[in-house]
């Protein structure tokens, strides 16, 4: 167990905390819980955890709020965030990726799928450079350190999240070529992870506004995906909103 990871659950039901609790101990993983948002914070500055399980609904301080706070902290702002959200509640779901979550399990839950979204997000953040050959990926102003896990853009440093980390890394690995959206969520967040095209296309828009200028750079595919270019696109066919107009019509 001395290299066993460590999850932080910030949970305010006591009995859903326990059940995860125990069966995350059981699957080799050592565990601590967080009644509320304030105290969940504290523990993921404070122990750094490998990774954090987040409910949405929480009195006071919603896992919203926290999942915010949690990115904006220098300390906190790469651990993966799960995210438990409400049974068929998509503007959860793409509330929750939009302030930094990595994944999402909804409300109820088979323990079966959880543990298999808390391995395969772990083994992502294991493997963010096990598959590369290269260290840097860079087009343009945009350059990703895959040692390092750092992002820029003209100089200046972009906080992403393991899953926007590893789309960007997926699309500068094939500049000027169209992937599909499966492909890119293969990439990202590894086999049998079930997506929605609204998953992508918000996380794709996360990623374009943090680079800014260059957010233009990665031009949505119609029908098939995304594709990064070095010259940012000048169409607004191929802007966020777009995307967000277009969420769940373009299947991949």
């Amino acid at each position: 167990m001395d290299d066993a990871k460590t999850i932080l659950i910030i949970e305010d039901e006591a009995d859903l905390a326990d059940v995860l609790g125990y069966n995350l101990r059981r699957a080799g993983y050592r565990t601590d819980v967080a009644a509320d948002g304030h105290i969940g914070l504290q523990k993921a500055t404070d122990e750094r955890p490998d990774l954090i399980i987040l409910d949405v609904m929480m009195p006071q301080l919603s896992g919203l709020q926290v999942a915010r706070l949690l990115r904006t902290n220098p300390k906190t702002s790469s651990i993966p965030i799960l995210m438990l959200t409400a049974k068929g509640e998509e503007a959860d779901q793409v509330a929750g990726l939009q302030v930094g979550a990595d994944d999402y399990v909804t409300k109820p839950f088979s323990m079966k799928v959880l543990l298999a979204r808390v391995e395969a997000m772990l083994r992502r953040q294991r493997g963010t450079t096990a598959a590369a050959t290269e260290d840097i990926l860079e087009l343009g102003p945009v350059k990703l350190d895959l040692t390092n896990h750092d992002a820029w853009t003209a100089g200046r440093t972009v906080k992403l999240t393991l899953t926007e980390f590893r789309l960007l890394a997926a699309l500068l690995r094939k500049p000027g070529k169209a992937i599909r959206r499966a492909d890119l969520m293969y990439s990202a967040m590894g086999p049998g992870v079930l997506v929605t095209a609204r998953t992508i296309d918000v996380h794709m828009a996360a990623i374009r506004k943090k680079l800014g200028d260059a957010g233009a750079m990665i031009r949505t595919v119609r029908g098939v995906g995304y594709l990064i270019t070095r010259e940012p696109a000048t169409s607004t066919d191929e802007t966020d909103e777009a995307d967000a107009a277009r969420a769940g019509a373009d299947l991949h």
